[in-house]
């Protein structure tokens, strides 16, 4: 009851009716729950254990899983364009009245995708940037500005990332530009073969041990430190983003600078076949994304100038462009003719699976005991659920993740090192000593032993071993349209090629590069020898013997 004199009734009760009312909702409640109960709704659901590591079989059961959801995924497509088709036939009955009306308009929306798609293809194919001249000449403009010529080698091939062109050009090139070599993605490499290859290196030109960042944001230095630093201050070395060697290589390229006496910027030119992180090189020394880098191959395809510090800056170039003369893995490994169309990525796999031991490969993949590539590909598939409408295995998605793998900062292969290394035919003592001239080497020295010690490396037994082709020849003139070279024939390969057991793992080892028999095309010396037209590949002795690896295997390492 409202008083007199105040805004609103009071909400006070007597004892009794609250008491009342309390437990009529006991009795309300107690009821919902033995009705629920005669229902079996108010059941917990039981957490889901999985299948237990010791159930025999496990793969399969996973496998039938796996299909079950892909069919309850697909029915649920199913019905959705079941829908999609019912509201498009609602439309086309609304419409079919105008579009009788005007058949003109109908003809000419049917004419008008395909024209559209024949207009993007004819601008992708008149797009002098995808031309191999402009990417020759792009090459050639890095060599000619350029003080110091970085070559870039992938330290799970580094012979097979060499061009013997290049190097030829810059040393009989104009301004005594100086050569070094910066040996990238060592975190995917074993410790003792990184050091085997430091070695060789050294021996010719001054090499750098790197290890460029993958997850590089548009932020600052400042804001990457905080962001991927723990209360130590203390970089957490698990990221990607942390990056091993540029301290070095900046010392190194500061102290020439000042020992030169140059005035202005020391301009450092970086080259290299695709994908061997030239432009994660530029992000990682600047602290953000200054170029564009990913998977794919050929992003670069024209120079650009990046500051890096006071009196160093560094220009970005496209990748080197392959001559057809090469080995058929060197090309799937260093050309871009899977991105052009020009071979598919089926065929980059079975050649690299040629060159690769079956063994490994399972044990890396965990894949079945497979009779060819078309085979691997469909367990691989199956190990990723790559799988189409049915249950058939998309193979062409798993070659290209497989092919992405092997050219990509993911999977760790390598190429063992020569045992007893010789300066190539373009190569001599005083051109060495000259190369190694104004260069601080004990610090390197010390700066790449640091470096060494800070990364973390796979294991022996977890990395595949990938016979090397050797140095890949490569293209800085005009292109020559030339033949691809013959494959060698059986009785070719008997002399170069010999199967040895090593721990119960056959290997195959090769004593050197086959020569082919096309001619050697001689470009006339000039004085400046910058442009170079297409040469032979450059005959190297390697003795790459069977490895002894560990018959167990690491399933603690995961590099996938």
């Amino acid at each position: 009851m409202k008083r007199p004199g105040l805004k609103k009734a009071s909400k006070r009760v007597s004892c009794s009716k609250r008491y009342k009312i309390q437990k009529k909702v006991r009795e309300h409640n107690k009821k919902l729950r033995k009705d629920a109960k005669k229902k079996g709704v108010g059941k917990k659901v039981k957490k889901d254990i999985g299948v237990p590591n010791k159930a025999p079989f496990k793969e399969d059961i996973l496998r039938e899983a796996e299909q079950r959801r892909s069919k309850l995924e697909e029915e649920k497509e199913k019905n959705k364009l079941a829908k999609q088709q019912e509201r498009a036939q609602k439309r086309k009955k609304e419409n079919s009245a105008s579009r009788d009306a005007d058949p003109k308009a109908k003809k000419a929306r049917k004419e008008l995708p395909s024209q559209e798609v024949l207009v993007k293809q004819m601008v992708k194919q008149s797009d002098p940037r995808n031309s191999k001249k402009h990417l020759c000449s792009e090459l050639n403009k890095v060599i000619d500005a350029s003080d110091i010529i970085v070559e870039i080698l992938d330290a799970r091939d580094p012979l097979g990332c060499r061009c013997p062109q290049l190097e030829e050009a810059v040393l009989k090139g104009e301004g005594n530009k100086k050569l070094l070599f910066l040996l990238n993605k060592i975190d995917l490499v074993p410790k003792e073969n990184v050091e085997k290859w430091l070695q060789c290196l050294q021996l010719e030109f001054p090499a750098v041990a790197f290890k460029a960042s993958t997850q590089q944001q548009d932020k600052t230095v400042q804001e990457k430190k905080a962001r991927f630093a723990t209360l130590n201050g203390v970089v957490d070395q698990t990221k990607g983003v942390a990056c091993y060697g540029s301290s070095s290589l900046l010392q190194l390229l500061g102290d020439y600078a000042n020992a030169t006496g140059r005035e202005g910027s020391l301009k450092v030119g970086l080259v290299g076949f695709p994908n061997v992180g030239k432009s994660s090189l530029i992000n990682s020394l600047k602290g953000m994304r200054a170029c564009n880098a990913g998977v794919q191959r050929g992003i670069t395809r024209c120079f650009q100038d990046i500051h890096i510090s006071k009196n160093v800056k560094m220009i970005d170039s496209p990748g080197i462009v392959a001559a057809q003369s090469n080995p058929k893995a060197a090309m799937a490994l260093r050309s871009l003719q899977v991105e052009d169309k020009q071979e598919t990525v089926l065929e980059a796999v079975r050649t690299l699976l040629k060159q690769c031991n079956k063994q490994q490969v399972m044990l890396q993949y965990n894949v079945p005991d497979f009779r060819n590539s078309l085979e691997f590909l469909s367990f691989f598939a199956k190990k990723r659920g790559f799988l189409q409408k049915g249950g058939v295995p998309n193979t062409e998605l798993a070659a290209s993740t497989f092919l992405n793998d092997w050219t990509g900062a993911k999977l760790s292969y390598h190429c063992k090192a020569p045992e007893k290394p010789s300066l190539p035919p373009y190569l001599s003592e005083d051109i060495v000593r000259e190369m190694q001239k104004g260069w601080d080497l004990d610090k390197l020295r010390k700066g790449n032993e640091e470096t060494l010690r800070s990364v973390k490396f796979p294991n022996q037994a977890s990395s595949i071993v990938l016979l090397s082709k050797g140095p890949t020849a490569g293209v800085l003139s005009d292109v020559v349209e030339d033949k691809p070279a013959p494959e060698p024939t059986e009785e070719d390969m008997e002399g170069s090629c010999e199967n040895k057991e090593a721990g119960g793992v056959k290997e195959v080892s090769e004593e050197g590069t086959a020569e082919t028999d096309e001619p050697q095309i001689k470009t006339p010396l000039t004085n400046k020898q910058a442009k170079v037209g297409l040469q032979v590949p450059v005959p190297v002795n390697i003795d790459l013997s069977s490895v002894h690896t560990d018959d167990t295997y690491d399933f603690n390492t995961d590099f996938k």
